[in-house]
């Protein structure tokens, strides 16, 4: 056997044996995170009980602001989750390297934000128990949904996202599945077993793997762009000033991406450390997803300059009002942090030695995942408190319990992510192997080239 060989085999027992190490029994602060996120999701469920039992008077929403905290959440959870699929599919399409290091946790991250964002709609409808009556089900009354109104399209796109996120999720880490039932012995072994199909690396599997894997993901990439503007229809369709406005579907596109990226740099860096992947998850991977982070963080500031200036030059005075009300009126405070979070700090990524700074990273993930929550809320609260008559005019009631369930959100969100940190490969094995295998022959060819040039001046 040549020595190149050995090598090979012995890198690919490595990167196995490091990215399994994982799935061993768990230290003191992983529990201890366990438990904290457990508390917030209890918090969470506690809260809507109290939602459920003595009426959504408890929340802030009133009128004229009937939509309020609840659906920011939503539309923010959603966007998390659009990002996810999209990141990894428009890498693996575009063949960048680096979608490695990043893909499982963005897809993982977006089945557990849409869970996380399905609640919210069930939680802002009070009477949980009726939910039903947006399935387009035959009844003896012959009574269906409304499907000119884009909650019934949220059911639809939502549901069929979730769909494919799970197949695209469960497809690409088949090969992994079969790795750790190799690896694994006992139990767990078996249910890897179970999981994986019977996959066994034939030339046959991969063939029909790759081809399968490459239809889901040119299938998922347009699917995520139609989802989240079927989303932004939900203020678009309507005549409210400063929803009703044809950008909101590219805009809402632009800012999922924008804010999905921000939370895969969030989640992918403590894990980083925790797990100990640094061979695996190396700074340049980081600045090539800091340069994602700063190129959507252009299209957003390009949005908010693009609908302020058509709401100045377009000659209505409704839409004029409401872009100079969200700028200077009540939430003023909420819209200048907005804009820091989003168009300001990123821009420090110009600037190389900040971009390979996962300190700073880390936190700019963090600021601009709560610059974007803000921009949703000021987009809705801020329309409905001020639409056309100034007599129905009011403002927002801020509610601790609405304030408790958002942060309940948050930590079933991780809760989730730090479940599946420890019972599925956060890295993809097999592509990793495939991309040290593919450098090291592109090397050698590379030698081989320079030895010819050498022997034949």
């Amino acid at each position: 056997m040549r020595p190149e060989t050995l090598d090979n085999i012995n890198a690919s027992a490595r990167v196995e044996e490091d990215v399994l190490a994982a799935l061993g029994r768990p230290g003191w602060r992983y529990l201890a995170g366990v438990g904290l996120c457990a508390l917030l999701a209890l918090m969470l469920f506690t809260l809507w009980g109290g939602l459920i039992f003595r009426g959504l008077g408890l929340s802030g929403k009133n009128h004229p602001v009937g939509w309020a905290m609840l659906i920011t959440n939503f539309v923010f959870w959603v966007g998390i989750a659009h990002s996810g699929t999209l990141i990894s599919a428009v890498l693996f399409l575009f063949r960048a390297r680096f979608r490695t290091s990043f893909n499982r946790s963005a897809e993982a991250m977006t089945i557990f934000a849409l869970m996380v964002a399905g609640l919210f709609p069930l939680i802002h409808l009070g009477r949980v128990w009726v939910f039903y009556y947006l399935l387009p089900y035959p009844s003896e009354r012959l009574i269906w949904p409304n499907f000119r109104s884009p909650l019934v399209w949220d059911v639809f796109a939502v549901t069929t996202y979730l769909i494919v996120s799970l197949v695209f999720f469960y497809v690409g880490m088949i090969p992994d599945l079969a790795v750790a039932r190799r690896r694994l012995p006992g139990v767990r072994g078996r249910i890897y077993g179970l999981l994986s199909l019977g996959w066994q690396g034939t030339l046959r599997q991969w063939r029909h793997y790759g081809r399968l894997y490459l239809f889901l993901a040119a299938f998922a990439t347009p699917l995520v762009a139609s989802v989240h503007s079927i989303v932004s229809w939900d203020f678009a369709v309507s005549i409210v000033p400063g929803w009703h406005t044809t950008i909101f579907a590219p805009y809402f596109v632009a800012g999922a991406i924008f804010s999905g990226t921000a939370m895969v740099i969030t989640l992918t860096i403590p894990m980083r450390r925790w797990l100990r992947l640094e061979p695996y998850i190396t700074v340049d991977h980081f600045e090539a997803i800091a340069k994602i982070l700063l190129f959507t963080s252009l299209i957003i500031t390009y949005t908010y300059l693009v609908e302020h200036g058509l709401s100045l030059y377009g000659g209505n005075p409704f839409e004029r009002d409401q872009y100079l009300y969200r700028a200077l009126g009540d939430y003023r405070p909420l819209f200048a942090v907005m804009v820091i979070c989003n168009s300001l700090l990123p821009l420090t990524m110009f600037i190389r030695r900040l971009r390979r700074s996962l300190a700073w990273l880390f936190i700019l993930g963090i600021l601009v995942n709560i610059g974007m929550w803000l921009e949703r809320f000021v987009i809705i609260t801020a329309s409905l408190a001020r639409d056309y008559d100034p007599y129905a005019w009011g403002s927002y009631n801020f509610s601790v319990v609405e304030f408790g369930i958002t942060i309940g959100s948050f930590g079933l969100f991780f809760l989730l992510f730090l479940l599946f940190a420890r019972l599925l490969p956060v890295l993809a094995v097999t592509e990793i192997k495939q991309g040290a295998e593919e450098r090291h022959e592109e090397a050698g060819m590379q030698g081989a080239s320079e030895r010819g040039s050498e022997a034949y001046p």
